[in-house]
Order: C-alpha cells, then structure tokens, then sequence
C-alpha cells in the first residue's frame, strides 16, 4: 500500500514540472529556503552528500539563478547560501501549479471522500514529524555554521 500511495503522489506531483532543475537541485532549493544562509558544509550534510557534490549542484544553481552565494556575516572564511529572489519565484511558482494539478484531481473526489483524504493526510503529517525529526541533521540547526 505505502509503495502505490508513494508511487501515485509522484505521478500527481511530477506533472507540474521541475525543470530547469533536477530531484537533488529541488532538494538543495527547499532546504536553502527552510535554513537561509547555511554554508556549503551544512547544506551537504543536510543532504547527506560530500562538499564537492553540493559544491557542483550550488553551481548550477547559481548558473540559472536561483542561488546566491554571499559573504558570511560571522566568518570571512565562509560563504553563505541563499535563494535568489529568482530561486524563490520558482518555488512559489512550482508550489502553484503542484497545487493546481492536485485541485483538478481533487475536484473529482466527492465530498466525503475529499474530507477522508484530508483526516489521512493530516495523520500521516502527525506521524511523519517525528520521524522527520529524528532523521533531520543537527546540523541544520540555525545556530550551527561552521565550516
């Protein structure tokens, strides 16, 4: 069950497309916009990556536009990762058509069982907290950034 409820939010999601960016560039963007100005060390053991990996991913997102690496404000040795104000368009823009592929399905559901949908998702949220939680890197917490 979970594999075919995974695999149709997929299907639902991935027709508002995320191009000009990858899986893994979509992934930096969230995190970048959830923890404005991590550097490079943080951000890749958010991902769970290597600095060379995540140093070529901020690459190209710096190319299209949607990162900015500025001057840390507490260490001249660092640099600090933001979202452009381009990078935070195509977020927003990416969530509005998420939310629009998603409305037309929904508009299908009866009412009933729109309102079953919502009390499953809001449970799922519930239980997905603390695993979120448990799985989120210390890291990425604000007061840490450090190279």
């Amino acid at each position: 069950m979970a594999t075919a409820a995974a695999e149709l939010l997929e299907m639902l999601l991935g027709r508002a497309s995320t191009a000009p960016v990858s899986a893994s560039q979509l992934r930096v963007l969230f995190l970048l916009e959830q923890h404005e100005g991590i550097n490079l060390r943080t951000l890749a053991d958010g991902l769970r990556s290597t600095p060379s990996s995540t140093s070529r991913l901020c690459d190209r997102l710096q190319a299209v536009g949607f990162v900015e690496r500025l001057p840390s404000a507490s260490s001249r040795r660092e640099l600090e990762l933001r979202l452009s104000r381009r990078g935070c368009a195509f977020l927003a823009d990416l969530r509005a058509r998420r939310e629009r592929e998603l409305a037309v399905v929904t508009a299908r559901m009866s009412g009933e069982s729109r309102a079953m949908l919502l009390k499953g998702l809001e449970s799922l949220r519930s239980a997905a907290v603390p695993v979120m939680d448990e799985g989120a890197d210390a890291s990425l917490a604000p007061h840490a950034r450090t190279a």
